[in-house]
């Protein structure tokens, strides 16, 4: 019934991670911000706006899991 309990404790590791470590916070974050204004802006990017746009969320995504891996 409760099942997003469990998950919850994972966001709380993320959260945690990213408060000690606000270089690593800061640089996530703004590799979303860029993938996603690429997206929204694809004619000033270039030929494969699509493809920057999503590598750049896609890295910003995974940022976000790798404390949810132990981390350092």
């Amino acid at each position: 019934m409760l099942y997003w309990i469990e998950g919850v404790s994972e966001l709380k590791k993320i959260e945690d991670y990213f408060k000690k470590h606000y270089n690593y916070n800061a640089l996530v974050h703004t590799l979303m911000g860029v993938g996603i204004g690429i997206l929204m802006t694809y004619p000033l990017v270039g030929e494969h706006p699509f493809r920057w746009g999503t590598a750049f969320v896609l890295v910003g995504v995974l940022g976000h899991l790798y404390p949810l891996s132990g981390g350092r």
